[in-house]
């Protein structure tokens, strides 16, 4: 009898100690994955000043490059914990097949943006080579590029962040914790991205509801930073206003008879918005791909498990 009471001591200890080790571990691969989302949005405010910079192409490039960051740090996380999609609570898979689907959306919300300062450039680029022989026709054409409105009202279901406590395993918990944290600053980036394109801070304003508090103290002073940028700018990307100044230089310039200076001005701003244009284009195409075959994948591995 003592020797099974000892045997039984020993089981129960190897037992507490296994557990207490797999704690450790799951809760040093959430630590891990929360060190990965801080630096990447340390390096975006490292590259955020001057405050000038921010809201301009080049920056809102840098700012939508967190996204694929942060969803591979969330694949990192799976992987260390040993709990693929497949393990997963169905809350959690509903969750992650709502937030990809949101994505999606924002993305395509975003090439339609993006189309429409395309077209703007397009329009703008005509004008200019009126210049030189039909400079009143040109001045007529000239006009400074309009904000687009942004008409999408975010039903509370694509947003919506689950921040009930639920009883589950470590694991699932990790999944549920880096979720929430995958999706808010998803969200976040696409508002900046959209209030930039757009030129309008509704985006933006709605969608940094949903971090309060989920990422931490240096983060919030961040946002407060863009936050003063958005409205002191009206949300105006710096390459627009910049392009517009010089569309309002050439078309004084052309009333009073001049417009070399000014006519190359302009024609050297359209050459590099258009070229910053492709370059955002290019990497919404690209990560709307990425998501759209992860969930298909996704959707695919479910199927596959029903029957």
């Amino acid at each position: 009898m003592v020797l099974l009471v000892d045997k039984i001591s020993k089981l129960y200890s190897k037992l507490e100690n296994h557990h207490h080790h797999h704690s450790e571990a799951l809760s040093a691969s959430l630590q891990a994955f929360q060190s990965d989302v801080s630096n990447c949005l340390n390096h975006l405010s490292l590259n955020s000043k001057p405050k000038s910079e921010i809201l301009s192409l080049p920056w809102i490039l840098q700012c939508f490059g967190l996204l694929p960051s942060i969803h591979r740090a969330f694949a990192k996380l799976v992987v260390d914990i040993d709990y693929p999609i497949s393990k997963w609570e169905a809350a959690s898979v509903e969750e992650y097949l709502n937030y990809s689907l949101s994505l999606l959306e924002l993305f395509n919300s975003m090439s339609a943006s993006l189309a429409y300062l395309g077209q703007a450039k397009l329009s703008l680029t005509h004008a200019l080579s009126l210049v030189e022989n039909s400079p009143s026709l040109a001045v007529e054409r000239l006009k400074a590029i309009q904000p687009r409105s942004f008409n999408k009202d975010f039903k509370e279901g694509e947003v919506k962040e689950d921040r009930k406590e639920r009883s589950c395993s470590g694991e699932e918990r990790n999944i549920h914790q880096a979720l929430m944290v995958m999706k808010s600053i998803g969200f976040w980036v696409c508002g900046i991205v959209l209030s930039g394109l757009c030129s309008d801070s509704k985006p933006y304003l709605e969608m940094r509801k949903l971090v309060c508090g989920l990422v931490n103290s240096s983060f919030d002073g961040f946002d407060s930073s863009i936050c003063e940028v958005v409205m002191e700018t009206n949300c105006v990307f710096k390459d627009v206003k910049e392009l517009n100044d010089a569309v309002a230089c050439l078309n004084a310039a052309l009333v009073n008879g001049e417009n070399s200076e000014a006519a190359k001005d302009l024609k050297g701003k359209l050459e590099v918005f258009e070229k910053l244009l492709e370059g955002l284009q290019k990497e919404v195409d690209h990560l709307f791909s990425e998501v759209l075959d992860g969930r298909s994948k996704l959707l695919d591995c479910l199927r596959h498990q029903k029957e």
